[in-house]
């Protein structure tokens, strides 16, 4: 039985001069809270899924790409043009070779299996969000 091809996922930022596509499904998808999140997206909080390192491909403007260490360990990049946040990713601790993709910029249709909220302590006083459980942080 011939199988079929993977589907590659193809996001962009807000003005469109940064395209890339994503060789597998994003994992882990999560919904922080963090006060770095809520700056990075001028939101409650941010919406990322991971993926290898080697599965995101950069198709077009990839010198458009700004990269801001916000963190000792945590590297955040966004639309040079545009601002859109984009990825962010770990040079150290316990997932080096992933990428974190703002699943926002997704422009390919993608629902998770299974998702999470994180940081929830942290969540801004006007969210409204409630947790199904109490946080454990």
């Amino acid at each position: 039985m011939p199988q079929s091809a993977p589907k590659i996922y193809h996001g962009s930022c807000l003005c469109t001069k940064v395209r890339y596509e994503l060789l597998t499904p994003p994992k882990a998808v999560t919904h922080c809270h963090c006060g770095q999140c809520q700056k990075s997206h001028g939101a409650a909080f941010s919406t990322y899924g991971a993926v290898p390192h080697g599965a995101l491909r950069i198709v077009t403007g990839a010198a458009d790409i700004q990269s801001y260490a916000s963190s000792e360990f945590a590297v955040r990049q966004f639309c040079a043009h545009c601002g859109s946040s984009l990825f962010w990713s770990q040079s150290k601790g316990d997932w080096p070779d992933w990428v974190c993709i703002a699943l926002g910029t997704l422009d390919t249709l993608f629902t998770p299996e299974k998702q999470k909220h994180t940081h929830v302590a942290s969540k801004a006083p006007w969210d409204e969000f409630v947790p199904a459980e109490p946080p454990k942080e």
